[in-house]
């Protein structure tokens, strides 16, 4: 009896123990968040949230980096085809990196890929040197540029944004320098859309999903550290408008590109709609009491990531397949794909939006009560059984719980 009451205590205090880190955890990462959305053309913040608190950029940095390089290009200091010496300094830069040793050059033109796609450390301190001397210096350079842009809560201490305690910015920052980067550069703003690039035999796949996934996305850059978290700047343009963004802090990159892509959404649909940040939009049937996810109104205002219980990360781009109808749907016809129940409506409503931008098929969130408790279902519906099982195997394999259901 002792040995199996001290068995029940030593679980206790286990399960405390992981329950306050868990809590930890989720304090550090709402500490962490950030975010703004512009609009590129008229300057109007369409959304921000903490856009002005202290940041580490991680290597969003290297965004400065390449504006530092390609003003070096236009001032014909350098051109692509300039090569740069690689020290000892630089060539011992941590991971990621392309490897380059001692004694090495890498070109201009070979340097802003790598800086983008891999997200070379090594090769940020080579630009460094290149054009201030020695890092320390290029981030006096930095800093001052950053100054002259507007950028006055950024203090730059290195070219890579590898941790440094001195290194600070904010999203309001980074969102401003990414379209300053887009303007002042616009011939050289296609490199912020490269998907992938060879060098010295090995191929390096970039960072940005968002680029590859996320509708009208053609640039900028990812960044991440243990103190920043998993940060984005994306630029994106849908018909004639443009947006540009900044997400920091997310608790994993799936994360931070599912919020940055539902902002983007709710962005778009603000200037097509003329709607207000907290406008909330959905469509209860009460026969059925089931919330449609739409495109033909704007989804309901994004959570922020550490609120998601799920990771989603997107199989294929692909527009969401749904059509808002004002007849109640019946429940009782073909199979279906459930994607989670919860206990908010606001949390089925973000998995429901999400499964809608990747999934063809008709997402619904459905209020059911069981023992007497509210919870709110999202499920895709209306499809074949073959069609639910292989839409689930998919789902798995990005992260996420399902189950196959006869509707």
């Amino acid at each position: 009896m002792f040995t199996l009451r001290r068995g029940v205590r030593k679980g206790f205090l286990v399960l405390v123990a992981l329950l306050f880190l868990f809590l930890v955890n989720q304090a550090q990462a709402n500490f962490r968040y950030s975010s703004i959305v512009i609009d590129a053309d008229t300057g109007k913040v369409l959304h921000e949230s903490n856009a002005d608190a202290a940041r580490y950029p991680a290597s969003l940095t290297k965004m400065m980096t390449l504006y530092m390089l390609f003003e070096a290009i236009e001032q014909h200091k350098m051109s692509l085809d300039t090569r740069m010496r690689v020290s000892t300094h630089a060539a011992s830069m941590p991971q990621t990196n392309i490897g380059l040793l001692t004694g090495d050059s890498i070109s201009v033109r070979e340097a802003i890929p790598a800086l983008i796609v891999r997200s070379a450390n090594d090769v940020a301190a080579v630009v460094a040197e290149a054009l201030g001397n020695n890092e320390a210096n290029f981030g006096r350079m930095m800093t001052d540029k950053a100054r002259r842009l507007g950028m006055h809560s950024t203090t730059f201490r290195n070219a890579s944004g590898l941790p440094n305690d001195e290194q600070k910015t904010t999203a309001r920052d980074l969102v401003t320098l990414s379209i300053r980067l887009m303007k002042d550069f616009p011939k050289y703003y296609h490199y912020f859309s490269t998907k992938s690039f060879s060098y010295k035999g090995t191929t390096y796949n970039s960072h940005n999903r968002m680029v590859r996934n996320t509708s009208g996305v053609d640039g900028l850059k990812t960044g991440f550290i243990r103190a920043s978290g998993f940060n984005v700047a994306t630029s994106a343009k849908r018909g004639n408008r443009r947006v540009v963004a900044v997400v920091m802090g997310g608790q994993t990159a799936v994360a931070r590109d599912q919020h940055m892509a539902q902002l983007l959404d709710r962005s778009f649909n603000q200037g097509h709609m003329h709607v207000a940040n907290n406008t909330r939009n959905t469509l209860i049937t009460p026969a059925t009491k089931v919330v449609r996810a739409s495109t033909s109104i704007p989804a309901p205002g994004p959570k922020p990531f550490s609120t998601l219980e799920k990771k989603v990360e997107p199989v294929i781009s692909l527009q969401p397949q749904i059509q808002l109808q004002k007849a109640a749907m019946r429940m009782d016809d073909g199979w279906a794909v459930q994607i989670g129940s919860y206990s908010e409506s606001d949390r089925a409503h973000v998995h429901a939006q999400a499964a809608a931008r990747w999934i063809p098929g008709e997402v619904v969130v459905t209020e059911v009560e069981i023992s007497s408790r509210k919870l709110y279902r999202a499920r895709l519906v209306g499809l074949q059984e073959s069609q639910a099982r292989t839409a689930c195997q998919n789902l798995t394999r990005q992260g996420l719980e399902c189950l196959v259901v006869k509707s």
